[in-house]
């Protein structure tokens, strides 16, 4: 049985509240982001889906500037994991072998997909005093549960992906920032 799964997060919201000190940015942050998926499925007739997601969480960052350069380097980790509704079907199966006329059976389906260890590693550009872009690249566990009438079962993966972005700084003045930042992710 084959499955392929293409998620964009269509627009990511994060909010940022950190400390930073002699180039060093540690913090935690919150994201909102709105998932689109296509799932396809190859096993004797073809199924396809799509489907669509919103979805809050928090991660923590460590971030290093480089020098006296615009640039800065960082490694954003989800120590959560993010879980999918579960999507349930219901299936008629044929119960013998031979034509068409043999009995058939409903079988339920159910799946649901947790991601877990979603980690962003990312380089941001400062484009003046406040304003940066960002791009990096995502690494995500795909973890499957489900329950198939059919007896079969879907294999865990994973997923990498790329992430492009633009960012407002504040930077405070008892040594914390504040950033808000919208991204386009791509698994």
């Amino acid at each position: 049985m084959k499955k392929l799964i293409t998620i964009i997060i269509a627009s990511m919201l994060s909010f940022t509240m950190a400390s930073a000190d002699k180039g060093v940015n540690i913090g935690l942050s919150g994201q909102m982001a709105g998932f689109a998926a296509t799932a396809t499925e190859s096993a004797g007739e073809r199924d396809k889906e799509d489907a669509a997601l919103a979805v809050g969480w928090a991660s923590v960052f460590l971030e290093k500037e480089l020098g006296d350069t615009p640039l800065a380097i960082g490694i954003d980790y989800v120590p959560t994991t993010l879980g999918s509704e579960t999507a349930t079907s219901v299936r008629n199966q044929l119960t013998g072998p031979g034509d068409a006329g043999n009995t058939r059976t409903s079988v339920t389906q159910s799946v649901q997909v947790d991601f877990d260890n979603l980690y962003t590693i990312y380089l941001n550009l400062k484009m003046g005093e406040n304003l940066y872009a960002k791009a990096g690249y995502m690494s995500v566990d795909v973890v499957t549960n489900e329950t198939l009438g059919t007896g079969s079962r879907y294999d865990d993966g994973d997923m990498n992906g790329t992430l492009l972005g633009f960012g407002y700084n504040n930077d405070l003045d008892n040594g914390m920032f504040v950033r808000v930042e919208g991204n386009y992710m791509t698994f």
